[in-house]
């Protein structure tokens, strides 16, 4: 989850007991090229705070591994377990980030504006010199480092938002965050029986969708991947995990609908996306923060991974997964997922 709604809504515990509202970004300051909102792109300047956790902060995480900015924008993980006080530095040395001195992500929040009372979320882009926080607009930030930050990408970086297929992408990126992106949530923190229905109803109907289109092409827009397959794959590698289970989404898995298990494997299998994914993240926060859903905070130990590195031939509809450009290199020393957050 973005983390929009932790304070609005009122903590861990309410969810599941009044409907699920996601919040706008509400610090929509952009980094860009030229520097019109006094955030120019530069180099070493800004860091990227994320939990793998979540599926929002996650298309941070594979964009900056596919265009290769690991070098440029800096990395911070959070802890998968919030306290009322949201994302913490729990997992770093003395319970702060090395390079931003802070516990909490709140801390940078406050430095940009004392006194926010909305929700503290990820991903976050801070101003390392100030350690304010720069920008949370999680639909924005991928398309900036896709678009504003090309001097900085690695030789061989795809073009993940290509002009001449914007209108296309967005078009399929607005049904898939409506319906599916968000509905999983509108499903999962539904307070009555008809608001859960008609959000189940939604992320079904567009998935069968999405499976249809899918099935005589490798990608959803074009012949590579851009930005579209990026949102779909971070709410799809979590379906069966948390989603089906948890949130209630159970009408099938998505390891029973051969065309969408198969691209969410070929995508896994890409470099840049399953060498970001942390399983046992993903299943702790969902299971153990969400104690208004699951108040014993028991984490299931299914499913079985062992699928995810099966082979799964969508190679055979043809498709450049980076076009005319080249895989991203090896994960940076010390970005690597731990083993049991892997298959």
């Amino acid at each position: 989850m973005s983390g929009t709604e932790d304070r609005e809504q009122g903590g861990n515990t309410s969810y599941g007991h009044k409907p699920f509202k996601r919040s706008r970004s509400h610090f929509a300051d952009r980094i860009t090229a030229d520097g019109r909102d006094g955030w120019p792109v530069e180099a070493g300047r800004y860091r990227l705070v994320v939990s793998r956790a979540c599926p929002w902060a996650s298309r941070a995480l594979v964009s900056r591994r596919l265009l290769g900015l690991e070098s440029a924008l800096s990395l911070a993980v959070a802890d998968p377990i919030q306290d009322d006080r949201s994302w913490r530095f729990t997992l770093d040395k003395g319970a702060k980030d090395p390079v931003l001195g802070i516990g909490y992500l709140s801390e940078a929040y406050d430095a940009r504006e004392r006194g926010y009372p909305g929700g503290v979320s990820v991903p976050a882009i801070v101003d390392v010199p100030t350690r304010a926080l720069v920008t949370n607009d999680y639909q924005q930030i991928t398309l900036d480092l896709a678009t504003e930050w090309t001097g900085l990408h690695r030789p061989g970086a795809p073009d993940l938002y290509p002009e001449r297929l914007r209108g296309e992408i967005d078009e399929v990126m607005d049904g898939i965050y409506r319906d599916v992106n968000n509905g999983v949530y509108r499903a999962g923190f539904a307070a009555g029986q008809g608001e859960y229905e008609a959000a189940y109803v939604d992320v079904f109907r567009r998935l069968d969708l999405v499976s249809e289109r899918l099935a005589g092409q490798r990608y959803l827009v074009g012949d590579t991947i851009t930005e579209a397959d990026i949102r779909l794959f971070t709410t799809l590698v979590r379906f069966d995990d948390v989603y089906h289970g948890h949130f209630k989404c159970n009408r099938s898995k998505l390891a029973e609908d051969p065309v969408l298990w198969a691209y969410v494997r070929d995508l896994y299998q890409t470099p840049g996306f399953g060498d970001t994914v942390d399983f046992d993240h993903i299943k702790r926060h969902y299971y153990q923060v969400h104690t208004g859903i699951n108040p014993t905070g028991i984490v299931p130990l299914g499913p079985d991974l062992s699928g995810w590195t099966a082979p799964h031939h969508r190679e055979q509809l043809g498709g450049r997964p980076f076009g005319d450009g080249t895989p991203p290199g090896p994960v940076p020393p010390g970005e690597e997922v731990p083993a049991r957050g892997r298959p």
